[in-house]
């Protein structure tokens, strides 16, 4: 939904509430007898003008709250809390503002006794602003659901494009090469060792194939295809790495952005194993930290600079991207180097997506 437009709209539908409430006065006040028509006028005006003002200043001091729509009770019950506010300024405002101009006419303001006064408009208050509290919410919440879904777009497609990138990459000659030239090499020494890269690098593309129709997937899909990609690694580089696997029971049914677990592992044996000659230790994290899901993945031998992935890399670009438009500011992906050695790379995101 468009800002600007939804704002021309509510304040359209408010004025014309208003002139219906004014409208409406002045008949009644017609009909009983009335003539001075500027009475009915003065009294609605005044109320619209104060209304307009509180209620201004409520939208002002709890934009900030807007997430809470998520959880009806506590926005409506943080809206109830000003209330209070709204009694203690509405009466002697409107109140005020009819006494000033009935004076400057020369004429003087009747009405009940104050305390009649106060419990009355405040009953009426209560019934008008909850109505319009009603309303305020059903705008934010559409406007919620018109933003969710444009996220969703997005992130569909930036799934399709992340798709493409990491097939591409998976299906480039070099790849396969040196996947098939790997196992070309254990047929003479190790046929079962052979058989077992092939069945991986198998395993592999078909898991990448079947993720790639859907936004998101479980972890427990997500290990299925980066498991599949480590074993092919692990014997193309013959000891020079080692993927040591730690997941909590709890998490595997976590949902994260498809193929996102696969890009980070192939970022540290592209910028670390491949450039080292010692072997590299590759520690795989997954566990739930209070109300997130934190999956850390680090090796004890990589130099985070421009070139290891924390520049403008495609594959962790796309993943930020994916992230944001999945879950907005709740999500975020860093890397950092580790002071004993190393790089880390943290993927944060609520557990309850």
């Amino acid at each position: 939904m468009n800002p600007t437009r939804s704002k021309i709209a509510a304040a359209i539908a408010w004025l014309l509430f208003w002139t219906l409430m004014v409208l409406v006065a002045v008949e009644d006040f017609r009909r009983d007898g009335g003539t001075a028509w500027w009475q009915p006028v003065l009294w609605e005006s005044s109320s619209a003008c104060v209304a307009t003002l509180l209620l201004v200043a409520q939208r002002r001091a709890t934009a900030r709250y807007d997430h809470l729509i998520a959880t009806p009770w506590r926005w409506f019950a943080l809206h109830a809390a000003t209330l209070p506010l709204f009694w203690a300024a509405f009466v002697p405002l409107v109140f005020g503002i009819r006494h000033a101009v009935y004076a400057m006419l020369g004429a003087s303001y009747d009405h009940e006794p104050w305390g009649e006064v106060f419990v009355y408009e405040a009953m009426k208050l209560t019934v008008f602003l909850g109505l319009f509290s009603v309303i305020g919410f059903g705008l934010l919440s559409y406007r919620e659901l018109l933003g969710a879904r444009v996220r969703a777009e997005q992130a569909h497609a930036l799934l399709r494009e992340a798709q493409l990138h990491s097939l591409a990459r998976q299906m480039q000659p070099h790849f396969l090469f040196n996947a098939l030239n790997t196992i070309s090499s254990l047929m003479h020494t190790d046929v079962a060792r052979a058989d077992a890269t092939l069945v991986q690098l198998a395993d592999m593309l078909r898991a990448a194939l079947a993720l790639g129709e859907r936004p998101q997937a479980t972890l427990s899909e997500e290990l299925r295809l980066a498991r599949a990609y480590a074993g092919v690694m692990e014997e193309r580089y013959d000891g020079r790495a080692r993927v040591a696997w730690q997941i909590g029971e709890d998490v595997l049914g976590v949902r994260l952005p498809a193929m996102s677990v696969q890009p980070l592992l192939e970022n540290v044996f592209k910028h670390t194993v491949e450039r080292q000659r010692e072997p590299t230790r590759i520690q795989v994290e997954a566990a739930r930290q209070d109300a997130e899901f934190v999956l850390r993945i680090e090796d004890d031998r990589g130099v985070l600079d421009a070139g290891s992935g924390d520049g403008p890399g495609l594959g962790l670009a796309n993943l930020r991207a994916r992230l944001a438009a999945l879950h907005g500011p709740a999500a975020a992906l860093s890397l950092t180097q580790l002071a004993a050695g190393g790089v880390r790379c943290e993927l944060r995101l609520p557990c309850g997506s």
